[in-house]
């Protein structure tokens, strides 16, 4: 299942994991052409609700509408694309600067769910006289359902659901406030908003249904999207370097799990093959460099199978 702002980098996502199949003109299904599987093009807010009650396996969608539904699904990968905030704006003229301002006012948006649920919090806070300089961000365990179809039982803040062109609201007269997702922030400051408050931090995921059908499969298509995620994030960075130095330059390149280490004919030397982040490759060989090591060459990876990344230390 695809979202629809998330679209093309899903098309190219399934490519080149070898899920080949041909979407028929209006069609909203298309069937795998080399797995025994059928693909479902669903708009975002759909996807989890379909995961979560086991009609389809896995999707593909943005951690905001998994947030937002409520729904039982397993997060299985970042897919690290759609990187996106869902932000509290204002008018850019007007007086507000605080989240806890808007307490009582209008808010329109499309995450009724979450901004309940926002916006109770500051209530309560301010009720308990704790709000701190408006810096209430809500971790994905601190989302309650509302009681009611447009907001929590006692919210004093009024929820207002609208569909789309949610940035058009306080202009219209409809919003003292909105919230919404913000991308690159052009189209929110077109309307003349500005953001106070950020939500939520969100960013397209795989996730996955407790009771998959076939778990083989999905194991497979869970393998073959990380390899291709990997294949992204990474470069194959190859150098040769004194063995005196080795200890050192593995604290630059220490790779996924550990560096490739051969030796070479000429005493003294050895080659090393390590996996390296593309965003940090440059600096990378410029310390290489400088401890000595030579024949420094990056190769991209087209595909690979690797173990997902272990967990940042603390």
């Amino acid at each position: 299942k695809i979202e629809g702002r998330l679209h093309q980098s899903c098309l190219d996502l399934l490519h080149g994991s070898d899920i080949q199949f041909h979407r028929h003109s209006r069609l909203d299904l298309a069937l795998c052409l080399n797995l025994p599987i059928a693909l479902v093009f669903l708009p975002a807010a759909d996807i989890p609700r379909f995961v979560g009650e086991g009609r389809v396996d896995l999707g593909i969608t943005g951690r905001d509408q998994v947030v937002e539904s409520q729904v039982d699904v397993e997060e299985i990968l970042d897919l690290g694309f759609g990187s996106c905030k869902l932000q509290v704006q204002v008018p850019e003229m007007g007086d507000y600067t605080d989240p806890s301002q808007l307490i009582g006012k209008n808010i329109v948006t499309s995450f009724t769910g979450l901004s309940s649920a926002y916006f109770a919090k500051l209530e309560k806070e301010q009720s308990d006289a704790k709000i701190t300089n408006g810096n209430t961000v809500l971790a994905p365990g601190e989302i309650s359902r509302p009681t009611s179809a447009m907001g929590m039982a006692g919210l004093r803040t009024k929820i207002k659901y609208v569909g789309g062109s949610v940035e058009a609201a306080c202009a219209l007269g409809v919003a003292d406030g909105i919230v919404d997702l913000v991308e690159s922030g052009e189209t929110m400051r077109a309307a003349g908003l500005k953001p106070i408050a950020t939500v939520l931090e969100t960013t397209a995921i795989l996730i996955k249904s407790k009771h998959p059908s076939n778990p083989q499969l999905i194991k497979t298509i869970e393998s073959r999207i990380r390899g291709v995620i990997t294949a992204k994030k990474y470069v194959l960075c190859t150098y040769n370097v004194p063995r005196s130095k080795l200890e050192l330059v593995k604290t630059i390149t220490p790779g996924k799990r550990a560096p490739s280490v051969i030796m070479l004919e000429e005493e003294g030397w050895v080659a090393v093959s390590v996996m390296v982040e593309k965003r940090k490759i440059a600096n990378i060989m410029d310390s290489l460099e400088e401890l000595g090591a030579t024949d420094i060459l990056v190769t991209n990876i087209a595909n690979s199978r690797s173990a997902p990344d272990p967990p940042a230390s603390a």
